[in-house]
């Protein structure tokens, strides 16, 4: 069953509205993913600003990763992720799935970063 983009946009809204009431000013993991590549980015929604970001394009991770759409990559990103908040100062993030429901690739980048040290 295809999904429309007013029903994704409507779901992507709400899970949104749902993370801010309970930020607590944390900054948020956002994820998105396509057919062919995951990204996530952990933005400060206070002042705008992206703090940390890793995909499956970075050069360092293109060599490492064979197909960025695959579980693995997912948890390559999940691991960089927290690697690059924490340097950044970041140890509690809320996690943004966006209008992805919480299985598959989305999972495992989740499972990944609190692996990595993240806490959400």
């Amino acid at each position: 069953m295809a999904i429309s983009a007013k029903g994704a946009a409507r779901r992507k809204a709400r899970v949104r509205k749902a993370l801010k009431a309970r930020a607590y000013g944390r900054p948020r993991l956002s994820v998105h993913r396509s057919d062919k590549n995951i990204y996530a980015q952990i933005i400060d929604d206070a002042s705008g600003r992206t703090l940390a970001a890793a995909s499956t394009l970075d050069k360092d991770v293109k060599a490492q990763v064979k197909n960025g759409s695959t579980a693995e990559a997912a948890i390559t990103i999940g691991k960089l992720i927290a690697e690059r908040g924490t340097k950044a100062g970041v140890s509690e993030v809320v996690f943004d799935r966006g209008a992805y429901i919480y299985h598959g690739r989305v999972k495992a980048l989740a499972d990944a970063a609190r692996e990595g040290g993240l806490q959400f």
